[in-house]
């Protein structure tokens, strides 16, 4: 047994940490505060209880509007929760500032949960509430519901506003109805002093935009003019994005001679659509005369332009444009960034020129510009296609000292490199650094370490892999399965290899009955409830509702058994032989306890196959 192996059966390693990842909201968990005081850690709060102003919970409400403004409503959202757990009683407004917080986040899960809990305190929603929920469910893409809110608000006798009807065409344009859209429109009464502006204008023409309906666009833009508006640079450049968008940039330059035309200033936006969109189709020449032409337009050409065209030129392969545009970045006073750097590094380590791709990472450290770990990563991969792993690998130690933290990429690009090498024992060492640092491995971790002991021929190392995929809770997929079949195969084990591929078919084989078994029982289940429709007060009715559960429980364990390779799967009657015990590291080196696997937990149930001379020797471990 060499290292990589003793590594595996003696080394304890840990459990991957769970998703600091904020989940969505749960009902029960999030407003339990409100609702039972004797689960509270704190007593609630006395202004909070007799319905009087709160004076925390008003500056913690204004609080999570600054950090919304400052952009960062992840930390509002911390707030609103520091306000539940400290027995407050939000307010109507901190509801109102939590959903554009949630909104901004993209958490719509939550919307719901918000909406009801307003509801069930008894506080009466005003039309910023509304509004907000309305603008919740239209950027979720959920717009009907987000007009049941709108008829809601209707009916308690508020007023909607145009910025009502501005969201809700929105809506229908982000769920692709722009026709719905010019409906709204037509609903805005001026009578009710609602009437369309430029904004309404600029969601519309977004909107047939959007479905690539030009004709439309400019329709509404026409009509805006009719209606005495004059379309901004907004309206231009939305037109312009589609065009790009479809291929035709040279369009969407027309659009400057529009602008021109109508008094309307190109921007910075407007020149930064069309030299991307040139980008995009592979005309980089057109592209840096159209920086040139930006003299003219009075636009001073940003780093995002100069970025888009570099990164043109890179995946031309063009170096030579690189330097180009270089010299035209100097010439503009336009001073490069990390993803410049990065984006020329890029060239070089592609084309297998480390010490120009190093020495372009040095020069962006000589700059005063902190490398990232996109940098980090690109140094990585160009030293593994170069075959210099141990270079890749002492990457780690210079992020640490720059104060960034490596991620499962850039490990499991050192520790294919490692695998390519052939030298498997530093593969497993990257392995176990990585878990001391606390960064869970995934699939393709393990992917790439099964590869790697096939590429060495130690196929039965391979296989132990799948033992230690359930320890970090990575469900490996078909691929692996068959990764693990190869390394058998390879050296002439077919029996083997069609034993793992076994575990594959019955899987298949259960799922496949499971499947037929439900589409039998819906089937019986309508043919049921069409015979007794007319029965209603039958006690038989109840047979479809038991149906129905069985059926909801069998898709659920269809769910969970496709492709789980569980503890019976490569057990000692499918692998005849099995190891002791697989402990894992205790720590990580950023001072976070992680949770220990015990022995017991670890017990293989898998086989371990020994040196293989021609008598294919068998090992048992100790």
């Amino acid at each position: 047994m060499n290292q990589a192996t003793t590594t595996i059966i003696n080394k304890e390693w840990v459990q991957p940490m769970p998703s600091k990842g904020i989940q969505p909201y749960d009902k029960n968990q999030l407003y339990r505060n409100s609702k039972s005081p004797s689960s509270r850690s704190q007593s609630q709060c006395i202004f909070c209880m007799t319905k009087d102003s709160c004076r925390i919970v008003r500056s913690r409400t204004k609080l999570m509007n600054i950090l919304i403004e400052r952009g960062k409503p992840q930390e509002a959202q911390s707030i609103f929760e520091g306000l539940i757990e400290g027995g407050h009683k939000p307010s109507l407004i901190s509801y109102t500032t939590l959903l554009a917080a949630l909104t901004i986040q993209k958490r719509f899960l939550s919307i719901h949960t918000i909406i009801s809990q307003v509801e069930e305190n008894g506080m009466k929603p005003d039309s910023i509430f509304y509004n907000a929920a309305i603008n919740a469910l239209s950027e979720s893409g959920n717009i009907e519901e987000a007009m049941e809110i709108f008829r809601k608000m209707k009916d308690s006798g508020l007023k909607p506003t145009t910025s009502t009807y501005n969201t809700l065409i929105k809506g229908y344009g982000i769920a692709g109805k722009p026709e719905e859209s010019v409906r709204l429109l037509e609903m805005m009464s001026p009578e009710e002093k609602v009437k369309p502006n430029l904004r309404t204008y600029n969601v519309l023409v977004r909107a047939w935009c959007n479905v690539k309906n030009m004709e439309e666009a400019w329709n509404v833009v026409h009509k805006m003019v009719a209606c005495g508006m004059r379309p901004d640079a907004v309206t231009y450049n939305t037109i312009a994005t589609a065009h790009a968008r479809m291929g035709q940039t040279n369009e969407a330059e027309t659009m400057v001679l529009e602008m021109q035309n109508k008094g309307v200033q190109p921007n910075e936006r407007t020149c930064g659509i069309i030299i991307s969109g040139y980008c995009k189709e592979g005309k980089l020449k057109e592209a840096l005369r159209f920086v040139h032409r930006m003299k003219d337009l009075r636009v001073h050409p940003n780093l995002i332009v100069f970025n888009s065209i570099i990164k043109g030129f890179v995946d031309a392969m063009d170096r030579d444009g690189v330097d180009q545009v270089l010299k035209l970045m100097e010439e503009f006073g336009v001073r490069p960034d990390v993803i410049t750097f990065s984006t020329i590094m890029n060239v070089w380590s592609t084309a297998g020129f480390m010490e120009k791709c190093k020495q372009i990472f040095d020069d962006m450290v000589k700059a005063g510009i902190k490398p990232d770990l996109h940098a980090y990563c690109i140094l990585a991969k160009g030293y593994v296609r170069a075959q210099e792993p141990e270079k890749a690998e002492e990457l780690l130690t210079s992020m640490l000292t720059s104060g960034v933290r490596p991620n499962v990429v850039i490990f499991t690009t050192i520790i294919s490199g490692w695998c390519s090498a052939g030298r498997m024992e530093n593969a497993i060492q990257v392995f176990d650094k990585m878990c001391e640092y606390g960064i869970s491995p995934n699939l393709k971790t393990f992917e790439t370490i099964i590869w790697g002991y096939a590429e060495a021929k130690q196929p039965w190392r391979a296989e132990e892999l799948l033992q230690v995929m359930k320890v970090f809770k990575v469900q490996p997929e078909k691929s692996t399965v068959f990764l693990v079949a190869d390394a058998w195969r390879v050296i002439g084990l077919t029996r083997e290899a069609n034993r793992i591929l076994g575990v594959v078919k019955r899987k298949e084989k259960q799922t496949h009955q499971k499947e037929t078994e439900e589409v039998s029982l819906e089937s019986l289940e309508k043919s049921y409830q069409k015979r007794h429709t007319a029965s209603s007060n039958s006690t038989l009715l109840q047979i479809p509702t038991v149906v129905t559960s069985d059926q909801k429980g069998s898709a659920a364990a269809t769910k969970n058994s496709r492709l789980m390779l569980r503890d019976g799967d490569f057990s000692m009657e499918s692998s005849l032989f099995a190891t002791k015990s697989m402990n894992l590291p205790r720590t990580c080196k950023f001072g976070e306890r992680l949770q220990i696997v015990c022995r017991k937990q670890c017990q293989g149930q898998f086989g371990m196959y020994g040196q293989f001379a021609q008598s294919c020797t068998v090992v048992f471990l100790s």
